[in-house]
C-alpha cells in the first residue's frame, strides 16, 4: 500500500526543518521508499527539500534526486556546487545521471563530470551524452552484467559478483564474444546448476531480442510491449553490446510523450508545468489562442458577406453554433483516431484505402443520423421547411468534410515530420469552424436562390 502525504505529515516535516531536529526528521523520511521521499520533497520549498535530501544516506539521496520531477529537480540542483552534485551522480545509474546533467549549462555539466570519483561511470555518462534523449541510446544505461562465452561457470560467477555491485537489478546476464558482440543470454539458474568448469558457450541461449542505439523510443516501447520484456539490450550497427533499457525508463518515456501530446492537443506549444511562472504558462498558450481568434475573425467576416441574406432568413443565425460545434467535434474524433494509430504503429506512414473507406463509412452513417434528427426537429418545430433542408444538408456535408480533414491532416503532418497530435487540437477546430460556416451558407444560398 502506497504512503499518503497528509497535511499533518507535511506540517511535522516543516516543523522539524524549522527546529533543526535532524534526528527525528531523518528517522521520519529515511523509512519511506525513494519514490515517496521524492513526492514529499516536491511538496516542499526548494530550501526545505535540500535540507531533507542532505539528511539521507548518499545512495538513497541520489536515487531520490533521480526520481524527482525534472522541473522541480532543476530548482534543487541549481543550489549545488558542481563538486557536491558530482557526489550524487557517482551513485546514480548512468542514464539518470545524464538526464540530470543535461539540465545544466554545458560548462557546469562538464565540471560535474570532472569532479566525479567514479571514472568508469564518468566515461559512461560521456558516451551517453552523444545520443538524442528520445532514442534507444539516450534511454539506455551502461550498467549491466555481461559474460564472455569463453569463460567457465566459475569465472563467470566471480565476474557477476564483481559487476553486480554496480547494478541495482539483475534481469539478464548478456553473453558476448571477444569483440564485445552480443550473442545471447544465460540465466542465473543455469549458472548455479552447472559444473564449475563448464563453458558459458555451452549454456547460453542465442535467441535474444535487442534494439539498435539509433532506434526511436517509440520503437523501443513497442518492442518491449510486443515481447513482454522487462529489459532489452542495446547494440550498435555492428552488433556490439552498448547497454540496456529497463521497463521503468520506457514507462517514464511513454508518460512524458503522452504529456507532450496532451499539451499539443490542448493548443499548448511548449513543455510546461503548473509550477512554472505566469509568463511561461501564458506564452505557451497564446499562439493557438491567437490562431483561434484569427479564425473567429475570418468567420465573422465571412458571415458578414451574407449579412443581407441572413436579414431575409434570420432563423439561419440560430444554427451557426450547431454547424461549427459539429464540425469541430467530428474533426477531433477523426484526428484522434489517426493519431492513436500512428502512435501504435511507428512504421505507419501512409493512408491505407481500407482504413480511409472505413472511416468514411462511419462518417456517412453518423452524418445521415445527425442530419435526419435535425431535419425532423426543424420540420415539425419550424415553419420554414426549406431551412430544415438547408441545415440538414449542411450538417451532413460538414460531417463528411470534417471527417476527411481530421483524417488527412495528421497524416500530412506526420509525413512532413510534425507531431500529428497538433492536428487534434485548435488546428482542426479552427479549420472546421471556417469550413462549416462556408458550407452552411453555400448550401443555403443555393437552395434559397434556385
Amino acid at each position: 500500500m502506497s504512503f499518503e502525504i497528509t497535511e499533518d505529515f507535511l506540517a511535522d516535516v516543516r516543523l522539524g526543518i524549522e527546529s533543526g531536529d535532524e534526528t527525528a526528521l531523518r528517522k521520519a523520511i529515511d523509512e519511506l521508499p525513494e519514490q515517496d521521499v521524492s513526492a514529499l520533497l516536491q511538496e516542499l520549498e526548494a530550501e526545505e527539500a535540500l535540507f531533507c535530501l542532505q539528511l539521507l544516506p548518499l545512495d538513497k539521496a541520489s536515487h531520490v534526486l533521480s526520481e524527482v520531477d525534472t522541473d522541480y529537480r532543476l530548482k534543487l540542483i541549481k543550489q549545488f556546487t558542481p563538486q557536491s552534485l558530482a557526489t550524487y551522480t557517482d551513485h546514480m545509474d548512468s542514464d539518470d545521471a545524464v538526464d540530470l546533467i543535461n539540465q545544466l549549462d554545458v560548462q557546469v555539466g562538464e565540471e560535474v563530470i570532472g569532479w566525479m570519483n567514479n571514472e568508469e561511470k564518468a566515461d559512461h555518462i560521456r558516451d551517453l551524452m552523444h545520443y538524442d534523449e528520445d532514442c534507444a541510446g539516450g534511454l539506455m544505461a551502461k550498467e549491466l552484467i555481461k559474460a564472455n562465452l569463453n569463460w567457465t561457470v566459475d569465472q563467470c560467477i566471480e565476474e557477476i559478483r564483481r559487476q553486480s555491485k554496480k547494478v541495482d537489478k539483475i534481469y539478464s546476464i548478456y553473453v558476448v564474444d571477444n569483440a564485445g558482440k552480443l550473442l545471447g543470454t544465460v540465466s542465473i539458474k543455469k549458472m548455479l546448476l552447472a559444473d564449475e568448469e563448464v563453458l558459458v558457450a555451452d549454456l547460453y541461449e542465442d535467441k535474444i531480442i535487442s534494439v539498435e542505439s539509433y532506434r526511436s523510443g517509440v520503437e523501443v516501447a513497442e518492442c518491449m510491449k510486443k515481447y513482454d520484456l522487462e529489459t532489452i539490450p542495446v547494440i550498435n550497427v555492428q552488433g556490439k553490446l552498448l547497454g540496456r533499457i529497463t521497463i521503468d525508463d520506457v514507462v517514464d518515456f511513454i508518460t512524458e510523450q503522452a504529456d507532450q501530446e496532451r499539451q499539443l492537443m490542448a493548443g499548448i506549444t511548449e513543455d510546461t508545468d503548473e509550477d512554472d511562472s505566469v509568463w511561461i504558462l501564458a506564452k505557451s498558450r497564446l499562439p493557438w489562442l491567437f490562431i483561434g481568434i484569427i479564425g473567429g475573425l475570418l468567420g465573422a467576416q465571412f458571415i458578414g458577406v451574407f449579412e443581407d441574406f441572413i436579414q431575409k432568413v434570420t432563423a439561419m443565425a440560430f444554427f451557426i453554433p450547431l454547424i461549427t460545434a459539429t464540425g469541430g467535434n467530428v474533426g477531433i474524433q477523426s484526428s484522434s483516431m489517426v493519431v492513436q494509430s500512428l502512435a501504435r504503429d511507428s512504421a505507419y506512414d501512409g493512408l491505407e484505402w481500407e482504413r480511409f473507406l472505413k472511416g468514411f463509412s462511419v462518417s456517412l452513417v453518423n452524418g445521415i443520423a445527425i442530419a435526419g434528427a435535425v431535419f425532423l426537429f426543424n420540420y415539425f418545430l419550424q415553419s420554414d421547411s426549406t431551412l430544415a433542408v438547408v441545415v440538414s444538408v449542411a450538417l451532413f456535408s460538414v460531417v463528411l468534410i470534417s471527417s476527411f480533414m481530421g483524417t488527412i491532416t495528421p497524416l500530412l503532418l506526420h509525413r512532413f515530420g510534425v507531431n500529428p497530435a497538433l492536428a487534434s487540437g485548435p488546428f482542426i477546430t479552427t479549420a472546421n469552424d471556417l469550413l462549416g460556416i462556408g458550407i452552411y451558407f453555400l448550401v443555403a444560398y443555393m437552395l434559397y436562390t434556385f
